[in-house]
């Protein structure tokens, strides 16, 4: 009986302990899931691993909508704005996911020296841009059409190609590619 509490607990621990590896952050109350138990976020966790080692390897971004599907489990149920770049290798196959911009309940504060950093220390080269609505609403805002135009600029000089804008809201994504106004 001692030996099987003892399993558990440790793991309980260490868990309690460890950063939500998925999202960059510690399984605390910036997270959607504050709710869940720390078991709970840590089996989120595991299987948004999961995923991730799937789609490296395999082609698994092949259309827009299973680029939408994944940024949706990402960012689509966050309270606040998050600005999040996946980060693709010439092949447009999964590198990285990166949330570089935590933000406020409307609008996030994005620098594109720090996602041309992070394309540089990824060797990508080609990146899509995402972000949340939490109000629900993806359509682009006039900020978020001039943000693209400055990424897609910027990241550019550097010859790396931005393929897609992707606003997520819970349970809807709009692709800026597909809607013509990249």
């Amino acid at each position: 009986m001692a030996a099987v509490n003892s399993t558990v607990k440790p793991r309980r621990a260490r868990l309690t302990r460890a950063k939500l590896a998925s999202y960059g952050i510690d399984a605390g109350a910036v997270s959607f899931r504050h709710g869940l138990s720390v078991c709970e976020r840590g089996v989120i966790d595991e299987a948004v691993s999961i995923i991730e080692r799937c789609i490296k390897s395999s082609p698994a971004f092949d259309t827009p909508d299973a680029v939408k599907e994944y940024l949706q489990l990402q960012l689509g149920a966050e309270p606040h704005e998050i600005f999040g770049v996946l980060f693709l290798d010439v092949q447009n196959r999964f590198i990285a996911f990166d949330r570089m911009f935590p933000g406020t309940l409307t609008q996030t504060s994005v620098y594109p020296r720090e996602v041309v950093l992070a394309a540089l220390a990824h060797k990508a080269s080609g990146v899509v841009l995402t972000h949340n609505h939490p109000s629900g609403n993806v359509m682009p805002s006039r900020a978020d059409e001039m943000l693209t135009r400055t990424l897609k600029t910027t990241l550019a000089l550097i010859d790396v190609r931005v393929l897609d804008h992707i606003i997520v809201a819970p349970g809807e994504a709009l692709s800026m590619a597909e809607r013509g106004m990249m």
